[in-house]
């Protein structure tokens, strides 16, 4: 495979992004398909961000490029990529400026209830920003319904096990059907 392959895991906050993401990894790895995994909000997790607080997109891309310009020299070809609006038209641009043109985007959104999301996130932030994470996962929720292309695979997490909608998730890239064995897969201690 000499193009790289990025599974976007998109959707709002407490949808269960970042825990399916490391289960696709689990199940990716149980089946020995290389790859890497980055969690898209780290990529801008700077104060104050140098284009300005509403758009980290100029750090974003610049680590993005940086990072997975090492993983590729090692041969990697596969990436996970979780970020909220990941699977939105208006990211492929990033994602084919640092990664090549040549990129095949397989996009998910993941979708939850505002129900099970305040329940997530009630459980998840124990700091001062609960409010702002509950309004702010309702106004990302309708911008994504809107906004996400035709293309885009949802998959509702309501209710369902982190395991059984990982299995959705692996199964849309078609990566464990595929040759397992194309690029490295790293030894372990």
């Amino acid at each position: 495979m000499d193009h790289a392959e990025v599974l976007l895991i998109g959707g709002r906050a407490g949808v269960g992004k970042t825990t399916v993401g490391w289960e696709v990894s689990a199940r990716l790895r149980a089946v020995r398909v290389a790859h890497a995994v980055i969690d898209g909000d780290f990529m801008g997790a700077v104060h104050p961000a140098p284009d300005g607080d509403a758009h980290r997109a100029g750090i974003t891309e610049r680590n993005l490029a940086a990072v997975w310009g090492n993983y590729a020299e090692l041969g990697y070809r596969r990436l996970v990529y979780v970020n909220t609006v990941s699977v939105l038209d208006e990211a492929t641009p990033m994602f084919r400026r640092a990664m090549g043109d040549g990129i095949r985007l397989v996009r998910v959104l993941l979708t939850a209830t505002d129900e099970t999301a305040e329940l997530r996130l009630t459980g998840r932030e124990l700091g001062s920003e609960l409010e702002q994470e509950v309004r702010s996962s309702a106004r990302k929720a309708r911008l994504l319904d809107e906004r996400a292309p035709a293309d885009v695979l949802r998959v509702m997490t309501d209710g369902r096990s982190v395991i059984d909608i990982a299995s959705e998730v692996v199964a849309a890239t078609g990566w464990a059907a595929a040759d397992a064995a194309s690029g490295p897969v790293p030894a372990t201690n």
